[in-house]
C-alpha cells in the first residue's frame, strides 16, 4: 500500500478534529483530554472488534452483524468513555461534548483503518477517499452526536441517568447503520457526512457560546455577591450566615471550616470564570501555586468537616454539572 492512501485514511479526520479544537474560542478541551479521548477510542475500536469476532464465533450472519448488531456495538463500546466523562462532571457545555465525542470516534477510526490497510492491502483511492473522507469522519460524527445529544438531555433534566444517554446511542447507531447499508451510494454517504457534519458543529459552537455566556453573567455575579458579603464580615444577613448560626450543636472550630471552605470554593469559582473569559480574549493565563495551595486546602477542610457537614452546606456551593466542571477544569 503507498503513503498517498494511506493517509488518504488517516488524516482527513485528525484535520477534522484540529479545526473543531481551534474553533473552540473559550478553550474548553486541553491537549491533554484531547489525547486521552483519541487512545479511549483506539481502545475502543480493539475491544469492538473482540465483540464482534465473538458474534460472527457465535453463529450470527455477517450481513446483519455489519448492517445492524456491529453498528449497534461499536457506537455503544465508543460511547463509554463519554458517559464515564460526562457522569464525573468532566464535560461543561455542548462544545466539549462534541469535540471530545468527535476525538473517541477519531481514534477509533484511526486503529480500524490501520487495521483495514494491513488486513486488505488494497490501493484503491476511491476506497481509501471513502474510508478517509467517509468512513472515519462517520465515525468521529456519530460519536460527537452522542456526547452533545447527551449533554443537552442531562443539563436539561438535571440527572445523569444512564437511561439518558440511550437517546444518543441510539441514534448514532441508525446513522452508522444507515451509512454501512449497501443500498446506499458509498460516495453519495460520504458527501452526505461531509456537508452535514460542518452544519451540525455549527449549530452547536453558536448555541454553546450563548450557554457559556449566560452562565458566566449569571454566576458570576452571585459569586462576587456571595464572596463580597463573607469577606466584608456581612455574611450574618445572608441566608448562608443564617444557616450557620443555626448550627449551634456543631463546634464552633466546625462551623469556622465550613464557612472557609464555602470562601474557597468561591474564590476558586472566579478563577476558573476568569480563566474562562481570558481565553476567550486569548489570553492564556497561567495556573499558579496558590491555587493547587486551595485545592489542597479545600479538599482538607471538606475531609475536616465530614460528609454530613458537606452534605448540610451543599445548597451553598452549588454543585450543578457545570460549578463541578469548572473546578475539575481548574485543577487539571
Amino acid at each position: 500500500m503507498s503513503a498517498v492512501t494511506l493517509l488518504l485514511g488517516l488524516v482527513p479526520v485528525v484535520l477534522f478534529l484540529a479545526a473543531l479544537v481551534l474553533m473552540d474560542s473559550y478553550k474548553l478541551v486541553s491537549r491533554r483530554a484531547v489525547f486521552l479521548a483519541l487512545a479511549a477510542g483506539g481502545l475502543s475500536a480493539v475491544l469492538s472488534f473482540l465483540v464482534n469476532r465473538f458474534l460472527l464465533a457465535s453463529s450470527l450472519e455477517a450481513g446483519l452483524l455489519r448492517h445492524a448488531v456491529g453498528p449497534l456495538v461499536e457506537e455503544a463500546v465508543k460511547a463509554a468513555y463519554l458517559v464515564a466523562l460526562i457522569r464525573t462532571a468532566r464535560v461543561g457545555f455542548l462544545v466539549d461534548a462534541g469535540i471530545l465525542g468527535f476525538a473517541v470516534g477519531a481514534g477509533f477510526a484511526l486503529v480500524e483503518n490501520l487495521y483495514y490497510a494491513a488486513a486488505v492491502g488494497n490501493t484503491d483511492l476511491g476506497l481509501w477517499m471513502v474510508r478517509g473522507l467517509g468512513t472515519a469522519v462517520m465515525h468521529g460524527s456519530t460519536t460527537a452526536i452522542v456526547g452533545i445529544l447527551s449533554k443537552s438531555l442531562t443539563d436539561r433534566r438535571g440527572s445523569t441517568s444512564p437511561l439518558l444517554f440511550v437517546p444518543g446511542i441510539a441514534l448514532a447507531a441508525v446513522l452508522h447503520a444507515l451509512f454501512n447499508n449497501v443500498i446506499v451510494n458509498p460516495v453519495v454517504s460520504t458527501m452526505t457526512i461531509l456537508i452535514a457534519m460542518p452544519l451540525l458543529v455549527g449549530l452547536v459552537f453558536r448555541s454553546s457560546d450563548q450557554a457559556m455566556r449566560d452562565w458566566l453573567n449569571a454566576s458570576l455575579d452571585s459569586d462576587v455577591e456571595m464572596l463580597q458579603s463573607i469577606e466584608s464580615g456581612q455574611v450574618e444577613e445572608t441566608p448562608f450566615g443564617q444557616f450557620l448560626s443555626s448550627l449551634k450543636r456543631l463546634p464552633g472550630p466546625v462551623v469556622a471550616d465550613m464557612l472557609c471552605l464555602v470562601r474557597i470554593h468561591l474564590e476558586l469559582s472566579l478563577r476558573a470564570k476568569g480563566l474562562l473569559i481570558a481565553r476567550e480574549a486569548g489570553v492564556e493565563l497561567p495556573v499558579d501555586d496558590s491555587v493547587r495551595e486551595d485545592f489542597r486546602e479545600l479538599h482538607y477542610l471538606e475531609r475536616s468537616i465530614g460528609r454530613a457537614g458537606r452534605i448540610a452546606i451543599q445548597p451553598y456551593l452549588r454543585h450543578s454539572s457545570r460549578d463541578l466542571w469548572q473546578l475539575h477544569m481548574l485543577e487539571g
